[in-house]
């Protein structure tokens, strides 16, 4: 009978992730307990995780916060690798990833950066060529690229995967709006840990969000392309597993708190999408928007 508890703190792909690989490893004594506000049911704003796309690209940098976060990313690529072989509906598959920047930053540029952020992906390899060049790999006006084995995951899909695993193997949930992570040492018989996975956490003052829209259209694309635009912006196209539809984004618009979708994001959102995301033949200009999506990014100055 166990007479310990473990409890996490958050029900986002993090808190569930957490949780997940915590019960793998707990004692015959101890038991876990997941205490959230929002579960894979909610489609709250503030819930990020089922409104992601979502894939994997990395992000070159040389600081040591980048090369702690390039080290996840690799151990993150290698689990979900086994993780879409064995679980096929767990909502997650390997497909291409494309990468175009029209301006790409410093680190981009930096070769042994990027190599050790992208080296460990399979079929790695960099896009050659450049406006100049007639035989080139890169579109008009890109002139850096790279593809890749990546993975795309259904977010929705696999939250509740991941939420199913944790209640079949013996794991609790307790829907709850925490003010203080003390509290959640109360929340149960002989808590031994709290592991606090809740986002913008409690009173952090460096802890952010971030706005983004994205619109979720019934478009089938084969593979994951990410384009950088001269100005800075950002845009995507992320198909989701098991007819999920595909993401299309998106912004990223920081201290912005607007829960309402933009008509004019989604215009000039479907407009880049046309023009550079290789949807099939006859639908690049007719999207089906199944749904506007806005959801607000949990982040943190530092990390």
């Amino acid at each position: 009978m166990p007479n310990e508890t473990i409890v996490i703190i958050g029900a986002g792909i993090i808190g569930l992730s957490t949780a997940h690989h915590i019960q793998q490893h707990l004692a015959p004594t101890q038991s876990l307990l997941v205490v959230a506000r929002d579960f894979p049911s909610s489609t709250s704003i503030d819930y990020t995780s089922p409104w992601a796309g979502a894939h994997y690209r990395p992000i070159p940098g040389t600081s040591a916060q980048a090369r702690k976060e390039a080290n996840q990313a690799r151990r993150t690529y290698e689990h979900f690798k086994g993780l879409s072989a064995s679980e096929p509906d767990a909502g997650i598959r390997f497909i291409e990833g494309i990468e175009h920047l029209e301006a790409p930053p410093a680190e981009y540029v930096d070769g042994n950066g990027v190599d050790a952020a992208y080296g460990h992906l399979d079929s790695f390899r960099h896009l050659g060529g450049g406006d100049d060049d007639d035989g080139s790999e890169l579109p008009a006006g890109v002139r850096w690229g790279v593809r890749y084995k990546t993975y795309v995951v259904n977010s929705p899909l696999y939250c509740a995967f991941l939420l199913r695993r944790i209640v079949s193997n013996g794991g609790r949930t307790r829907a709850c709006t925490l003010s203080n992570a003390e509290e959640a040492f109360r929340l149960d018989r002989n808590v031994r840990a709290v592991i606090n996975c809740s986002g913008l956490g409690f009173g952090d003052d460096k802890s952010f969000i971030i706005r983004g829209q994205t619109c979720l259209v019934d478009n089938p694309c084969s593979i994951t392309l990410t384009r950088q635009i001269a100005d800075g912006e950002w845009s995507f196209c992320v198909p989701r597993p098991l007819g999920g539809g595909t993401i299309i984004g998106g912004t990223k618009q920081l201290h912005d708190w607007d829960p309402n979708p933009s008509l004019e994001t989604r215009s000039k959102i479907l407009e880049n999408a046309a023009k550079w995301f290789p949807f099939p033949a006859g639908s690049e200009r007719e999207f089906n928007v199944i749904r506007d999506i806005v959801g607000r990014r949990p982040a943190r100055e530092g990390g």
